[in-house]
């Protein structure tokens, strides 16, 4: 391990502009839910009924937690944000180990570092330490909030320990991941499919009778049953299962060769399909399978959304207060949350276009687009590939999105006519995902070392507008810089074609200004 306290100081370095904004995103989610839960639910009477309204809708039960939670403010506030501000904690443990790890060892970074006098096991312990001090400043942020907005001290404590006791069970879990695979994107897709399972095994234990929840690091959160029980224990199994995925990691490590994985790829053809002949097509096979996750999963979520429309109006009846965080208050209820709803998942949507954009820069630095750029294929083609699939693939996205909700709620309400419904609406959002998509086009053209800074921080920017403007209390003038504030919140609202048109000229406009940024300079800057 010797060199590990080095790579730690430089890896922190590196991770100086990227980490705070996922500490700030997994802090506000906590500080907006605890605020408003609060709020809408200040005597134990509004909370009677809410847990009499949740307890027996097993949509709700199955995408929040345990309904022993609602029990007490506190717990209402963990059933209803810790299974999402999980995966967001989750996630960013992924990124953070696998791009000291893995990722370095593909670039040859890790190669230049290993020259020095490092030890072999110096880098997966630095990874793994600046992983744990990251979950230690979640935790530490969680209990300020949450400790601020007026909950106990007992049970913030325990809510921060469990949701870096989540993060570092991914930590190690990634840990393991990048010595069986051989490149970073299989790695970081075997520890999503560890995180969906995580999810779904949760889901069906709270569901169930709880004991499926055991098998799930999420679940284990839960069941600490903070600001109710105060169960401390479950952070043992926690303890654990991180100890025994850490030696397992490490084993692996010893037996491993330097840039390979245990699990050695297969063979590919001997000769190209003729697919790859284009730059479109190279293109696609680079993003195919990250596309057809996205598909997936925003089709689940939105599947998730949708089978619980046909009960919000009970559930609104039950607790009038949520109508004032619905577009159209009381008045037309279920239009308003699959309106709100829709607009999520074109959010979520909008993460997929900006990675498939970023990948052009990705495979720009990465080397890969120079031997492509030396064949007859000119930077406007090389570049406009990418963006085909980036504006083709989130019209997908989106669409699989809209026909999940709009099945699971035509299947509730007897009415195959929705699904088609809401694949429009939700398609009514690609304009604004194609102008946040544009913008990190254009960011790449000419600010390329900042493009990811800023093209994440304009995805941020159009999700704090668009669900917390009124918790924020953000001014107007800063809210109409989202192109989401200018499209029509169907199905609440009709569709116009007018501002969809203007947003559409807009992206063009911008993804142009991107290319004329990377035609007047050099590749690699």
């Amino acid at each position: 391990m010797n060199g590990a306290g080095h790579l730690l100081r430089f890896m922190l370095r590196r991770e100086r502009f990227g980490l705070p904004w996922w500490l700030l995103g997994a802090t506000v989610l906590v500080l907006v839910q605890s605020t408003q839960s609060q709020n809408l639910y200040d005597t134990p009477e509004d909370l009677a009924k809410l847990r009499e309204s949740l307890g027996g809708n097993t949509a709700v039960v199955a995408m929040s937690g345990p309904t022993r939670l609602l029990e007490s403010i506190g717990g209402e506030v963990l059933f209803e944000i810790f299974a999402f501000v999980s995966i967001v904690v989750a996630l960013m443990n992924m990124f953070l180990v696998g791009r000291h790890t893995r990722a370095d060892e593909e670039s040859g970074r890790a190669e230049l570092v290993r020259s020095a006098r490092v030890g072999r096991r110096a880098t997966l312990t630095a990874a793994l330490t600046l992983a744990g001090l990251a979950n230690l400043a979640v935790g530490v942020l969680v209990f300020a909030v949450t400790v601020g907005t007026g909950l106990p001290v007992a049970g913030s404590v325990l809510f921060g320990a469990a949701l870096a006791g989540v993060g570092c069970v991914f930590a190690a879990a990634t840990a393991v991941a990048v010595q069986v695979f051989e490149n970073a994107r299989a790695a970081y897709g075997a520890v999503a499919l560890v995180l969906g399972a995580a999810y779904v095994l949760r889901a069906a234990g709270d569901v169930g009778d709880g004991t499926l929840s055991w098998l799930s690091p999420i679940g284990w959160g839960q069941r600490t049953f903070a600001y109710v029980d105060n169960r401390w224990w479950p952070l043992l199994v926690m303890a654990a299962a991180i100890g025994a995925a850490v030696a397992v990691a490490m084993a692996m490590l010893g037996r491993r060769d330097f840039g390979a994985g245990l699990v050695r790829p297969r063979l590919g053809r001997a000769t190209a399909s003729a697919a790859l002949g284009s730059p479109l097509g190279l293109a696609w096979r680079l993003q195919r399978g990250s596309l057809i996750g996205w598909a997936a999963g925003l089709f689940l979520l939105g599947a998730a959304y949708g089978s619980i429309g046909d009960s919000i109006e009970q559930y609104v009846a039950d607790n009038p207060e949520v109508a004032e965080f619905l577009p159209g208050g009381a008045a037309d209820i279920v239009d308003g949350y699959l309106g709100l709803t829709a607009m999520t998942l074109a959010l979520i949507g909008t993460a997929f276009g900006v990675i498939a954009a970023l990948r052009a820069r990705g495979e720009e630095t990465s080397g890969r687009a120079e031997p492509v750029l030396a064949t007859a294929t000119s930077r406007a083609a090389w570049l406009a590939s990418h963006l085909v699939v980036a504006a083709a693939g989130s019209a997908l996205v989106l669409a699989a999105a809209g026909f999940g909700e709009g099945l699971a709620y035509g299947l509730t309400v007897s009415d195959a006519g929705q699904a088609p419904r809401m694949v429009g609406v939700a398609l009514g959002y690609l304009p604004s995902v194609l102008l946040v998509t544009a913008v990190a086009v254009l960011a790449i053209g000419w600010l390329p070392r900042a493009a990811t800074a800023l093209a994440w921080t304009m995805v941020g920017y159009c999700a704090v507008v668009a669900l917390f403007a009124d918790s924020f209390e953000i001014p107007g003038w800063l809210q109409r810089g989202s192109p989401f504030a200018h499209t029509p919140q169907a199905p609440l609202e009709a569709l116009t074609a007018t501002p969809l048109v203007i947003l559409a000229v807009l992206a063009a406009a911008l993804a142009a200004g991107g290319y004329a940024g990377l035609r007047r300079r050099d590749l690699g800057y």
